[in-house]
């Protein structure tokens, strides 16, 4: 049975177990264990993309079995969303691979990610083999320069869940910029997404001499400019309809509307973690937008986008036992219930907040006007998220190379924002001084919260 001893308590979430801490006291465990053994984890693509991770697990007997099952899939539930893939290797422990398979399969209780992930974004469902060290794959994650293309008259958009931003800007200045309200996640008829997409484009296009290229950003997974996953279709419940509509939607409106004008569409986290990069003029970027889910991007020490996806709306991170369920996932102790206003709207009845049924996005709005008004309820949400963050900043670290840690997004708006970059900082700075010396975090300032994220997303396409 692993233990963990928090310095800090999320004041309206005592029950929650930081994954970083229970990682620790597992890896404790296993040093004063003589039975402890090696265990390689590697996660593929059919493309030959490998990521890798060495651990150690403990003698696998007794109560030992669960621990070790809950490290080694808790670690993979992590890599599935943070770096993407749909093959899995086990080296070192067959019991543990035999396991994780049964869980990862058509009835497992993984189906979700066996699914959305392996057949949604890579093709092919999820994996498990249990193999050796001597077969397993060898590492292969290439990276690869993005964005920073700011010449000439260009459209940046970004679709979130709740509005759609667009903007003109002509060799990085912002002429035009738009935000349009619209409810795109259960519409049945991706006509819906495809007009809303045209209208916010020829919003910008009529600010604009010509259009040289269009770059853009959304929530969820995008290959080579497809739709793989995406919160924004989630009403389209027909396979057919959304492999030839839905997954070529932006190559359909790049052919049919802006046709030889370069289109390049990446995951909104991503264009996030760019803007940052690009307007503090520095690397190591990791950037996390809290909005209607938890969008994350990653610029690396040299500047660049990695392969991987950054979906960790969808990464553990609590890990008690019956914590949060994410209600399209059903998976516990996820991203998305603690970082976007999914997270406010869990917390507010713990702070005395009764809305009833509203819909999450006036939730958001209601807890931001009583912080605005001073109420200390309010202040205790923002708290509470601000130290589960904290914690995750330290779990994220264990994957990312985080120099700056830039979080925006609308429930990070307002007062409520600072309180809970401090509640983070604090926790960093009881728990992991380290980190705290290693890590800023901030805010974007206004001209990025105004205009970075619409420069970022027109910088991605390279003229013709």
């Amino acid at each position: 049975m692993i233990t963990t001893h928090a310095k800090i308590t999320p004041v309206l979430d005592p029950e929650f177990v930081p994954a970083v801490l229970w990682n620790r006291a597992f890896e404790a465990k296993v040093a004063e264990d003589p039975g402890a053994h090696d265990v390689e984890v590697a996660l593929g693509r059919t493309d030959g993309t490998v990521f890798r991770r060495s651990v150690r697990i403990l003698s696998h007997e007794g109560e030992n079995m669960a621990d070790n099952i809950k490290y080694v899939e808790r670690l993979i539930k992590f890599m599935l969303w943070g770096q993407g893939g749909s093959q899995i290797f086990i080296a070192g422990n067959d019991a543990v691979a035999a396991a994780l398979a049964e869980m990862y399969s058509e009835n497992g209780s993984r189906k979700f990610d066996w699914d959305i992930v392996g057949k949604g974004m890579f093709g092919e469902y999820i994996n498990v083999t249990a193999t050796t060290a001597d077969a397993i794959p060898a590492e292969n994650s290439p990276v690869a320069p993005l964005g920073r293309h700011l010449e000439g008259c260009r459209i940046g958009f970004d679709l979130g869940g709740s509005d759609r931003k667009c903007a003109a800007v002509i060799d990085g200045k912002v002429v035009f910029s738009e935000e349009v309200p619209w409810d795109p996640y259960f519409k049945e008829d991706p006509s819906y997404q495809y007009d809303g997409i045209i209208h916010s484009l020829k919003l910008a296009a009529e600010h604009l001499p010509r259009v040289d290229a269009i770059g853009g950003s959304s929530a969820g997974v995008y290959i080579n400019n497809e739709v793989r996953i995406a919160s924004l279709f989630r009403g389209i419940k027909d396979p057919e309809v959304f492999d030839t509509v839905v997954r070529p939607i932006f190559k359909n409106i790049s052919e049919k509307e802006y046709p030889g004008i370069p289109f390049d569409v990446i995951n909104d986290g991503e264009v996030t973690a760019l803007a940052g990069s690009i307007s503090l003029d520095t690397n190591s970027v990791l950037g996390v937008a809290m909005g209607t889910s938890e969008a994350v991007g990653y610029v690396d020490p040299q500047g660049n986008v990695t392969t991987q996806i950054n979906e960790l709306a969808f990464a553990p991170v609590d890990y008690r036992e019956n914590g949060p369920v994410d209600e399209w996932s059903g998976d516990e102790g996820c991203g998305v219930q603690f970082f976007c206003q999914q997270g406010v709207a869990r917390l507010a009845p713990a702070a005395g907040f009764d809305f009833g049924d509203m819909p999450f996005p006036e939730q958001l709005i209601k807890v931001q006007e009583a912080m605005a008004e001073g109420d200390e309820n309010a202040a205790k949400i923002y708290q509470t998220i601000g130290t589960c963050f904290g914690y995750a900043i330290a779990h994220y670290a264990d994957f990312y190379e985080i120099g700056t840690l830039i979080i925006m997004g609308r429930a990070t708006s307002g007062p409520g924002g600072q309180i809970m970059i401090d509640a983070a900082k604090e926790v960093l700075e009881a728990e992991f001084p380290e980190l705290a010396e290693q890590i800023t975090i901030t805010q974007p300032d206004e001209k990025m919260k105004r205009h970075g994220q619409a420069v970022a997303a027109a910088s991605l396409p390279a003229l013709a």
